[in-house]
């Protein structure tokens, strides 16, 4: 039986899945989406996953699905799941291999006729200066193991001491740069050797550093710097293969330990431990290296950036005005207290492709963001609008605090390769006033923007559903793709 006949509509951005949908399920399903996204999640078996993943135990309130659903491994991509700090668990696949895979957003105080004749110039230095691709052996920063320790400890504040990045990024980063918790002795040799060379690569598949364009701008744009023509630079990349071994070890683990108490699972991919058990805090633990790995690439390829448009301006990066918005990760379980039943517990919150949404008045918010609320950083998919929102309370009673993280696939990227001719897109893209760099043809093929959902619509949905309000629009003058 199609899951979508067991859908119940709450209303025109939210679908409930009962319990009764399939046995073993302890909390609902739910859905934030409209009928288009729906069906798309049911054909490509999301909403089964959404179903698989309320078996876990100690799982509160729901088994969420943000607008941009779509197949995953254990957990479907767009998929929030909290459980119970104490007595729940803990599954590598409701974080994902891309562990802190996150976005962030750097301001300038430049219009798009200041850039305007310096775009080429500006994406020929940026692509000098990142090293991308799959692998990216070779990178521009070589650490010691003892180096990479301090780093994986302590996350971008390492980097900063080293000179790398500025001090006062560290405000508007989540876990102001550092994910506590981190322990090195519990991430493995082989990902060590994977993450050797990898800090401040940006990687391949749809990672990217892309040069836009506010063109629109809604209530509190001000409130977060932001103004209609104002350039801007979005960085997408994740912990590169560090994070994606400490996940592919850690599974390995669980799924040993799952076998011998004989616990079924629908789903061998949901492999978990509990959160308290031994396996459990390693997992959580090694989890926060790679987030803190995460956190520094992304301040290192932002230090690059900030040093490609020195060269071309001719000025200091802080006389243009390139500040950090907010760094936002998408691949993450943490620790949080929130209201559950009138009482406030500390839930183990899993987001994998989904971002933080929170209120302004949360603790773990920026003080400069108290009023507008988190900044949202929703990038779209290559040639079309990326966003800017911010969280909202409705987002907290809802959803634990979470909204989409992006536009969601729509097409595999094994197809794309089949529809679409890399040299054709390079020149779409020229047309439509883009400039494209890439290592590689066939990794940009497979991020065509026919490969993606609408992005308007999932904003869209999101803002329906209240889990974050739209502050801002850009549109693309640039793009670098692994």
């Amino acid at each position: 039986m199609a899951v979508s006949t067991r859908l119940r509509e709450i209303d025109h951005f939210t679908w409930e899945i009962p319990m009764d949908a399939q046995a073993g399920m302890r909390v609902p399903g739910i859905i934030f989406a409209d009928r288009q996204l729906l069906e798309r999640a049911e054909n490509d078996r999301a909403l089964q996953q959404v179903m698989n993943v309320a078996h876990l135990p100690g799982i509160v309130k729901a088994s969420f699905a943000m607008p941009d659903i779509h197949w995953g491994y254990g957990f479907p991509i767009g998929g929030v799941a909290a459980t119970d700090l104490e007595r729940g668990v803990v599954s590598p696949g409701g974080v994902g291999f891309d562990i802190s895979c996150g976005v962030r957003l750097l301001k300038t105080s430049l219009v798009l006729a200041d850039v305007h004749d310096r775009l080429d110039a500006l994406m020929d230095e940026i692509n000098r200066l990142i090293p991308k691709g799959l692998g990216a052996k070779g990178g521009r920063i070589i650490l010691s193991r003892r180096e990479m320790e301090g780093l994986l400890e302590k996350g971008t504040r390492e980097l900063i001491a080293r000179g790398i990045g500025w001090e006062e990024d560290l405000e508007v980063m989540e876990e102001e740069g550092s994910y506590p918790g981190a322990d090195p002795s519990k991430v493995s040799d082989r990902a060590f050797e994977r993450g050797k060379g990898q800090v401040g690569s940006l990687g391949s598949g749809n990672h990217f550093v892309e040069i836009q364009e506010v063109d629109e701008v809604y209530g509190s744009a001000d409130q977060l710097g932001l103004f209609q023509g104002q350039v801007v630079i979005m960085i997408h990349s994740g912990s590169r293969g560090l994070g994606h071994q400490v996940c592919t070890d850690y599974l390995v683990v669980m799924g040993k330990s799952i076998a011998r108490s004989g616990y079924e699972l629908p789903d061998r991919q949901l492999a978990f431990a509990g959160n308290q058990s031994e396996e459990g805090r390693d997992y959580i633990a090694a989890m926060a290296c790679g987030a803190n790995f995460a956190m520094a690439n992304r301040e290192a390829m932002t230090h690059w950036v900030r040093d490609a448009f020195e060269k071309v301006f001719r000025s200091g990066a802080r006389s243009l005005g390139m500040e950090l918005l907010y760094d936002v990760s998408h691949n993450l379980a943490k620790p949080e207290e929130h209201q559950v039943n009138g009482n406030t517990v500390g839930l183990m919150v899993h987001r994998k492709g989904a971002t933080r949404s929170f209120p302004g008045r949360r603790p773990e918010v920026p003080k400069r963001y108290a009023e507008a609320g988190q900044p949202v950083i929703i990038p779209g998919s290559m040639g079309s609008n990326s966003y800017v929102l911010v969280g909202t309370e409705e987002a907290l009673a809802k959803s634990f605090g979470s909204t989409c993280h992006g536009a969601g696939r729509a097409m595999s990227r094994k197809a794309a390769k089949k529809q679409v001719r890399g040299a054709e897109l390079v020149e779409r893209m020229r047309e439509k006033g883009i400039l494209v760099r890439s290592g590689s043809i066939s990794g940009l093929v497979e991020e065509a923007p026919e490969a993606y959902k609408d992005i308007h619509e999932i904003v869209e949905v999101c803002e329906g559903a209240g889990l974050s309000r739209k502050v801002a629009r850009m549109r693309p003058l640039g793009v670098l793709k692994g």
